[in-house]
């Protein structure tokens, strides 16, 4: 039992530890070689972890294996176009022109009601309205409006908005976020002054953000 739940331990971190070297992507962003892998680390990973008959290196080596394949294969693919396009394919245009495709429907294997779900997802109701569709490497599908039902913008209007940055956590569950409060240039007296004036400190402080505009959001944290 003691023996099981090591090797689940060490196992897990393992799979951790690879997944996380492999990249931060969604599990809809990954490539097919990605997603295989993916897929084959959590096989190799199970027979080891509920059979302690199986010694663990039979599920550590060949996953740290498969590590170093996916990182060999994302240096080819950032290298080489060609590479790249046999390996991970090439982005397939669904809708040309407000017109459908129906070769690219039928080589990708899609039918006009799986196009429409796809759409769906994305917010668009009517095809009518789409001036391209794009099916990419990941299996994700981007869509273009036509020109008179895209989302009006403050450039088409000839505004330019003010430059908003990037907001900052300065306090999260009452912990003190010490490098955020250095990169604007800030310290921890500022900080208490700020939250002062929401009446608590900023340890009480169930969330505290700045953002580019200079706006501090605070909220207290509920009383346990």
């Amino acid at each position: 039992m003691v023996a099981t739940l090591i090797r689940t331990i060490i196992l897990y971190i393992l799979v951790l530890l690879t997944m996380r070297l492999m990249g931060k992507r969604e599990i809809g962003q990954l490539q097919p070689f990605e997603l295989a892998i993916a897929i084959m680390i959590a096989d190799l990973a199970s027979v080891p972890m509920s059979d302690t008959g199986i010694p663990i290196f039979n599920g550590i080596i060949p996953i740290i294996g498969l590590l170093i394949m996916q990182m060999f294969i994302s240096f080819i693919n950032m290298r080489s176009i060609y590479i790249r396009s046999i390996i991970s394919g090439k982005p397939t245009i669904l809708i040309y022109r407000g017109r459908i495709d129906e070769k690219a429907l039928k080589k990708e294997k899609i039918t006009l009601n799986e196009l429409q779900e796809r759409l769906r997802q994305d917010g668009t109701f009517t095809i009518g309205d789409v001036e391209y569709a794009i099916l990419e490497t990941s299996g994700q599908l981007t869509v273009i409006p036509k020109p008179e039902k895209r989302t009006v913008i403050p450039e088409d209007l000839g505004i330019t908005p003010e430059y908003e940055g990037v907001p900052y956590d300065l306090v999260l569950d009452g912990k003190i976020m010490s490098k955020n409060l250095q990169t604007i240039g800030k310290d921890y007296n500022w900080l208490k002054k700020q939250v002062e004036k929401f009446k608590i400190k900023p340890e009480e402080a169930l969330i505290v953000t700045y953002d580019g505009k200079g706006q501090i959001f605070c909220q207290k944290k509920e009383n346990k």
